[in-house]
């Protein structure tokens, strides 16, 4: 074994970045390719790794982006694609990138904060991070009994055409909430659309909004509402459900109105959290889902 060199934000550098999507794709069966051809790497995502010759053996990954609280702006870093090559395990190379990332982001940022696994949660503790509850919203639901005709097209992520329009909405699109939301995380949301929820992305033309949901008989799984403009939740779900929906469950936190009897239950994503300063991170939240690095 050569000496290890660290390497970060290596993304123009072939060799290396086709070593990390390797990696990523034999830690987490996760492909990078496609969203990288398609340019959705952008700069808010920066990998810190290890690197032996041309390798990529340790991995700890930075999303710069904001959390939306309250209608205010937070700035965040999510870490993502924690991952260590079998062959270079138990060296402390995750715990040296941990490390480096908390101290090149120190005082940089409100919120820091990742998703773990049950293989390591007893890990990030270690670095400051805390876990935290989330809650996950549903709502019954009662069919209008005149619906107005939704015009909905389905959406194909391998028509290009079609994927231009998910990335302007996307790179553009208001937060799905004001209460909790995420800003800056197209990048996160584009990798689901090709890669998670490619069959379940549908285009709502009379309102020029991108809803990202799955029906199965009488309930629907809502994962995203991509919108340009401010819009009204019961009438994004006055669109997409049918005479025998009866219940919706959301994987953000929707704003609370009028028109929407909000029910929650607890769910644990495995959720870390560090704060800087002052800064609580809110109770019972969920965030959202397409932007879960």
């Amino acid at each position: 074994m050569q000496e290890l060199i660290f390497m970060k934000n290596y993304k123009n550098n072939e060799v290396l970045r086709k070593s990390f999507f390797e990696l990523a794709v034999n830690t987490f069966e996760i492909n990078f390719e496609d969203w990288y051809q398609q340019g959705y790497w952008g700069e808010r995502y920066i990998p810190y790794s290890y690197v032996d010759g041309d390798q990529v053996i340790a991995n700890v990954s930075v999303n710069i982006l904001e959390l939306i609280i309250h209608g205010e702006k937070k700035k965040a870093i999510q870490i993502g694609t924690v991952m260590t090559h079998p062959d270079y395990r138990g060296k402390g190379l995750s715990t040296d990138l941990m490390n480096k990332v908390l101290e090149e982001y120190e005082n940089k940022y409100d919120y820091m904060y990742l998703f773990a696994n049950e293989s390591v949660l007893d890990f990030y503790p270690k670095f400051g991070f805390k876990p935290v509850e989330e809650h996950l919203f549903s709502m019954n639901y009662t069919a209008k009994k005149s619906p107005e005709p939704a015009n909905i097209r389905k959406l194909n992520v391998t028509n290009a055409e079609d994927l231009r329009l998910i990335q302007k909405l996307a790179s553009e699109r208001l937060p799905v909430s004001q209460h909790f939301a995420t800003h800056h995380a197209q990048g996160i949301l584009m990798f689901y659309c090709l890669n998670v929820f490619s069959d379940d992305i549908y285009y709502l033309e009379n309102e020029n909004v991108i809803v990202i949901y799955q029906k199965e008989d009488n309930h629907i799984e809502l994962f995203d509402v991509v919108s340009l403009n401010e819009m009204n939740m019961k009438d994004i779900l006055d669109k997409i459900a049918d005479e025998d929906t009866e219940k919706v469950t959301f994987h953000f936190t929707p704003d609370a109105t009028d028109d929407i009897v909000l029910k929650s239950s607890i769910t644990n994503e495995g959720l870390f959290v560090r704060t800087h300063g002052e800064h609580l991170y809110p109770l019972h939240v969920k965030h959202p889902i397409t932007s879960i690095a």
